[in-house]
């Protein structure tokens, strides 16, 4: 939720896709669940990750 509250802060997401995709994520409850999500909130969801670089932040080492 972190990260989708930091899409919104960012103005990447609507508050209304904010919403739909919190509701969708905390009504799957399993990632087979959350990859069944509708495509348009999908690809909402896809285009604020590019826009934030998220896949940087994953393969950056770990601080100590």
């Amino acid at each position: 939720m972190q990260t989708l509250d930091e899409m919104l802060s960012l103005n990447l997401l609507t508050p209304e896709q904010h919403f739909e995709i919190g509701a969708y994520i905390a009504k799957a409850r399993t990632p087979e669940l959350i990859m069944q999500m509708p495509a348009s909130l999908w690809r909402t969801l896809e285009l604020a990750s590019v826009l934030m670089n998220v896949d940087a932040d994953l393969t950056r080492p770990p601080e100590l």
